[in-house]
C-alpha cells in the first residue's frame, strides 16, 4: 500500500467516523468474547487439575504469580505499542505506525527470551517460598517451567493481536485466541489423563495444553498481520530498533506491565498471609481467580476495546467522540460486573463444586466469594477510567491507582485482618481496597479533563 492509498484509508477509519456506541461494540466485541473464551480454558485448567488432588490445585494457585507476571510483562507492552500506533494513526503519522509494530515485535522477542531464564534459574526458588509440600512443590515446579520456558506464544501472540486491534480490526483477535483456547480445551485431558494413548503428564499436562494453545494462536495472528492487516506492513528486512519508538512505546507500557505486575505481588502476598491458616485457603483464592476472571475478563476486552478509539480520537482532536467513549464504555462494565456480583452473591456453591470442593473448602469458599465479589462494581470505575489514562498517554496513573489499591491498602489490611484469626474478615480487604481506587481514579480523570481534553475540537465529520 503507498502512501496516498494509506492517507485514504485513514481518512476512511472507523474510530473517527463511526458512532460511538457502535465503533465501542465492534471494536470490543469480539476481544470480549476471545478473553472470555480464555477466560473459560484457564477455568477448565484449573477443573480438570483439581481432580488430580488438591494439592494439584493449589500447586497452580501457587503458580499464578509468575505467570500473572508473564501477562502482566506481554500485555504491558502491547498496551504501549496500541497506544503510541492508534495516535501515530489518528495524527496521520504513517511510517511512526509501522515502526511502533516492528519495534514492538523485537520487544516480544526480548521478553521471551527473559522468562527463559527466570523458568531455568528462579522457578524452585519462587515455590521454596511458599511452601514446603513435596506434591505442590513437584507439581508447580514442573507446570510453572513449561509455562516459562515455552512461552512465544504468549508474547509475539499478545503483540500481533495488539497490532490488529489498533487499526480496528478485531474480529480477527477474537479469531486467534479463540483458536487457542478450543485447543487448549481439548488437550488438557489428553495430556493430564493421558487419553488417545498418550502418556499421564498430570500438572504438567494442563502447562504443556496451555503453551500448544498459545503458540497456535500466535502463528494465525501473525498471518492476519501480515495478510489481512495492510494499513500496518510488518517489514523486518535492515530492522535496527529504534530508541525513541521504544521509549514511546514504554511510556505507555511500562506503568501498564508495573500495574499488572503489581497484581502478581498483591497475589503471592496474600497466598502467604492466606497458607497461614491453611493450604485449602489459598487454594480458595486461587479458584477465586479463576473464576472472576469470568466477570473481569470481558470488561479488560471492553478495555482494550476503548484505548484505541479514545487514542485514534486524541490524535485526531476530538474530544466530544473521547468522552462519549468513556460513558458507554463505563455503562457496559457496570452492567457486566453488575452481573457476576448477582452471580457469586447468588450461586457461590454451585461455583465451587466444580472444583471438586471438600467440605472444608465449601465451608470457607462460599462466604469468600460472597465477600470479596462486593468489590466488582466500584472496579468498573476503575477500569474504564485506566483506558482514558491509556489512550492520553497517561499510563502512570494507572500504575499509581494499583499500587495504592493492591500494595499499600490491600495487603496491609488483608494482614491486619488476619491477625484477629479469623479467615471471613481477610476477604474484606478487597472491597475495602477498590473503594480507595474508585477516589483516586476519579481525582486523575479530573486532572486528565483540564489539561488533557482542554483542546480545541477538530471539526465533526458526518457519522
Amino acid at each position: 500500500m503507498n502512501e496516498k492509498e494509506i492517507q485514504s484509508s485513514q481518512k476512511e477509519n472507523k474510530m473517527g467516523v463511526m458512532p460511538i456506541n457502535k465503533l465501542v461494540l465492534n471494536m470490543s466485541l469480539p476481544i470480549m468474547i476471545s478473553m472470555l473464551v480464555q477466560a473459560m480454558y484457564n477455568v477448565v485448567d484449573s477443573i480438570y487439575v483439581s481432580h488430580i488432588s488438591e494439592n494439584a490445585l493449589t500447586a497452580v494457585s501457587l503458580a499464578f504469580p509468575m505467570q500473572n507476571l508473564m501477562i502482566a510483562v506481554a500485555a504491558g507492552t502491547g498496551v504501549g505499542i496500541n497506544s503510541l500506533l492508534s495516535r501515530s494513526l489518528g495524527s496521520g503519522r504513517f511510517q511512526r505506525a509501522e515502526q511502533s509494530a516492528v519495534n514492538g515485535v523485537f520487544l516480544a522477542l526480548l521478553n521471551w527470551l527473559a522468562f527463559i531464564l527466570i523458568g531455568l534459574a528462579a522457578v524452585p526458588a519462587f515455590f521454596n517460598s511458599q511452601t514446603d509440600v513435596t506434591e505442590i512443590l513437584e507439581g508447580g515446579i514442573d507446570y510453572l517451567r513449561i509455562c516459562c520456558i515455552l512461552s512465544p506464544g504468549l508474547f509475539f501472540g499478545i503483540t500481533f493481536e495488539r497490532i490488529l486491534q489498533s487499526t480496528g480490526r478485531t474480529f480477527y483477535t477474537m479469531i486467534t485466541q479463540g483458536l487457542g483456547a478450543i485447543i487448549n480445551i481439548l488437550l488438557d485431558p489428553i495430556l493430564i489423563f493421558g487419553w488417545l494413548g498418550l502418556p499421564k503428564m498430570g500438572v504438567s499436562g494442563a502447562a504443556a495444553a496451555t503453551v500448544i494453545g498459545q503458540i497456535c494462536g500466535m502463528l494465525l495472528a501473525f498471518y492476519f498481520c501480515r495478510r489481512k492487516n495492510p494499513e500496518i506492513p510488518l517489514h523486518f528486512r535492515g530492522f535496527r530498533p529504534n530508541g525513541e519508538v521504544i521509549r514511546g512505546i514504554y511510556v505507555v507500557g511500562v506503568p501498564s506491565i508495573i500495574m499488572q505486575a503489581i497484581s502478581s505481588v498483591m497475589t503471592y502476598g496474600v497466598n502467604r498471609i492466606l497458607i497461614t491458616f491453611s493450604t485449602t485457603a489459598t487454594a480458595v483464592f486461587g479458584v477465586y481467580f479463576k473464576l472472576q476472571s469470568f466477570v473481569f475478563m470481558p470488561v479488560f476486552g471492553l478495555n482494550n476495546g476503548l484505548v484505541p478509539i479514545m487514542a485514534y480520537n486524541y490524535g485526531a482532536r476530538k474530544r466530544e467522540r473521547i468522552m462519549k467513549t468513556f460513558k458507554v464504555g463505563f455503562c457496559y462494565a457496570v452492567t457486566i460486573l453488575g452481573i457476576g456480583v448477582l452471580v457469586f452473591q447468588l450461586i457461590p456453591d454451585v461455583l465451587l463444586h466444580l472444583f471438586e470442593a471438600s467440605p472444608s473448602m465449601m465451608e470457607m469458599g462460599v462466604p469468600a466469594l460472597r465477600t470479596i465479589s462486593w468489590c466488582f462494581l466500584p472496579a468498573a470505575f476503575s477500569i474504564v477510567a485506566g483506558a482514558m489514562f491509556q489512550a492520553m498517554g497517561n499510563g502512570v496513573f494507572s500504575m499509581i491507582n494499583s499500587i495504592a489499591r493492591q500494595l499499600l491498602v490491600l495487603l496491609p489490611v488483608a494482614y491486619l485482618l488476619s491477625l484477629s484469626g479469623r479467615l471471613s474478615l481477610v476477604w474484606l480487604a478487597f472491597p475495602i481496597a477498590e473503594l480507595v481506587a474508585v477516589v483516586i481514579a476519579a481525582l486523575f480523570l479530573r486532572w486528565i479533563y483540564k489539561h488533557r481534553l482542554n483542546f480545541e475540537e477538530a471539526p465533526a465529520a458526518s457519522e
